[in-house]
């Protein structure tokens, strides 16, 4: 179907229309609700529900809904769980050392902060928003920005519903819709695909980003061993000395764990599975009795921006700007982010209801870009923003220390040095026959699981006819560059088993099982020619997390 066989689209008006029902969307909508409530403001949601996509350690910093919602307590926020114990080990293959806590720069600390479900978290903020008037659409995708003639963004477009693979309307076909704004926010999280486009467009970009992925799962475990508030990260093992990334367990709830693990997208070894590492993680013995005899609740995935301070893009353009994670917000070694992203959510919304009430439209939010950086948001990255480049540079054991000591002298306003992060995440990787192979155990199936049955307690789903929403635009160059030089990376990168080459010899077959796919954007940022594009399915596709 062409684009000339289209019916227009039916056309909604808004004064502000925000992509994404994240904290830093929401917020936003909540802010610009509390600075006037004839603001007329619409949420896009691509998940089946406000949360279904929402994945998250998660301790959070309570600073950004202390300043938005400060009665959040007594309004019953899913918010309860305070962290009672802080605890950092270095892992060996057999051991475990658990470092000093006095040795840790005092912003490591999780003093005052809360963990949680942040899906939960975000259901809660969607029913406050709602309550204020926001109007929001969960189930609906934006798929593009639409502009005006001197190039403003004017709003989105949301995806066709009942297209088939073949491009074909089917019965029940429904035409996207128009959703025109004053101002447009993108709060879709890290490596959404509007973004990336603006950023493109706009010439955002200031360095590369930079990316981890996070994979985790959720367990109930026996009681006896549950310690309500502990927090737990490692670093170390499985991982080697030029690997970065590490741990984190999170106890809460009834009898709740939250575990998981994150490794650094600028990985060298293209046989590396972060899947597998996180189910070799599992087995360590400091980590393992943990689990025994207890049940895992769901399992998810997700890209986080590590970029940090000097990586934010420019954060506006004519008729909107980035938020959250989109703009990479997170403070990688504090492993948070939602604070920053309700933070920001709430400082372009400032800065949108001051334009609109000057009667302002389409123009650049330049007080929001000339004030992050003198904001709360800034003066949370800035002392933490060497600590990447120097894991990067040094590896773990090195950067690790080096860090720690660059943190304690920004602490102690003893830093001025801002170091760069250098190539981005998909120039990292060696060609397969320079790298060392790795060899990953069969799972056990009670401590240690393969990927198609964790993407089944994620709840993914997507319409089987649809077009692909996972695009290569070059299959020759994927046959021989991905597999004949990189030795197919995408099949062990992506954590839901996406991608397989099938077959042998001439006959080798590049295999998209799009059904699988979580959400998580690792393809789109580490295939090594930025050959595979992400971009939305039908608004509603993808996994559906509970207490994530």
């Amino acid at each position: 179907m062409t684009s000339t066989d289209l019916p227009e689209r039916e056309s909604m008006a808004f004064d502000v229309v925000i992509v994404g029902a994240g904290p830093a969307g929401l917020a936003a909508a909540i802010r610009l609700k509390q600075r006037d409530p004839d603001i007329s403001v619409v949420v896009l949601e691509k998940g089946s529900e406000v949360g279904a996509h929402i994945l998250s350690g998660a301790v959070i910093d309570p600073v950004g809904l202390d300043k938005l919602i400060p009665d959040w307590r007594e309004k019953g926020a899913p918010v309860t769980q305070a962290v009672t114990e802080d605890r950092f080990l270095w892992l060996g293959p057999a051991g475990s050392l658990r470092l000093p806590n006095l040795l840790m720069p005092p912003l490591m600390s999780n003093h005052g902060n809360y963990i949680v479900s942040l899906g939960d978290l975000c259901r809660w903020l969607g029913e406050e928003a709602e309550a204020l008037g926001v109007e929001i659409f969960p189930g609906f995708a934006a798929v593009e920005t639409l502009h005006d003639g001197s190039g403003a963004v004017t709003g989105v477009a949301t995806g066709d519903m009942g297209v088939g693979k073949d491009g074909a309307a089917k019965s029940g076909f429904q035409r996207g819709m128009a959703l025109e704004a004053k101002y447009t926010l993108i709060a879709e999280g890290a490596r959404g695909s509007l973004a990336k486009g603006l950023i493109g467009r706009y010439g955002l970009a200031r360095e590369p980003q930079k990316y981890g992925i996070g994979i985790k799962e959720l367990w109930r475990v026996d009681p006896a061993l549950h310690r309500p508030g502990l927090v737990q990260h490692s670093f170390g093992w499985p991982l080697d000395n030029r690997t970065g990334g590490g741990s984190f367990l999170y106890h809460y709830g009834e009898g709740l764990v939250a575990v998981g693990f994150v490794v650094h997208l600028n990985y060298r070894n293209p046989h590396l599975s972060p899947f597998g590492e996180f189910q070799r993680f599992k087995t360590h013995p400091a980590i393992a009795p943990l689990f025994e005899g207890a049940e895992r609740l769901s399992y998810g995935a997700r890209a986080i921006t590590e970029g940090g301070w000097q990586a934010v893009p420019k954060l506006v353009f004519p008729g909107g700007a980035l938020l959250g994670c989109a703009a990479g917000f997170v403070n990688v070694p504090r492993i948070k982010g939602s604070h920053n992203a309700i933070l920001s959510g709430m400082l372009a919304a400032d800065h949108v209801a001051d334009a609109l009430a000057t009667g302002r439209a389409h123009d650049e939010l330049t007080a929001y870009e000339e004030s992050w950086r003198g904001s709360e948001i800034g003066r949370d990255l800035y002392p933490v923003r060497n600590v990447k480049p120097l894991w990067t540079k040094l590896g773990t054991v090195l950067g690790i220390a080096a860090g720690g000591l660059d943190m304690w002298l920004n602490t102690l306003r003893l830093s001025w040095v801002t170091l760069r992060h250098g190539k981005p995440d998909h120039a990292a990787l060696l060609p397969a026959d320079r790298a060392r192979p790795i060899a990953y155990e069969k799972p056990d199936g009670a401590l240690t699981f393969d990927r198609l049955s964790s993407v089944f307690v994620s709840g993914a789903g997507h319409e089987e006819d649809q077009p692909p929403h996972l695009r290569v635009r070059d299959p020759a160059l994927q046959r021989t560059s991905e597999h004949d030089v990189y030795g197919g990376p995408s099949t062990r990168y992506c954590p839901a088993a996406v991608y397989e080459w099938v077959g042998e010899g001439g006959d080798l077959r590049y295999q998209i099982n799009a059904a699988n796919c979580v959400h998580c954007k690792t393809c789109d940022i580490k295939d090594p020619n930025q050959n595979i594009t992400w971009v939305p399915p039908e608004g509603g596709g993808g996994p559906n997390y509970r207490g994530m």
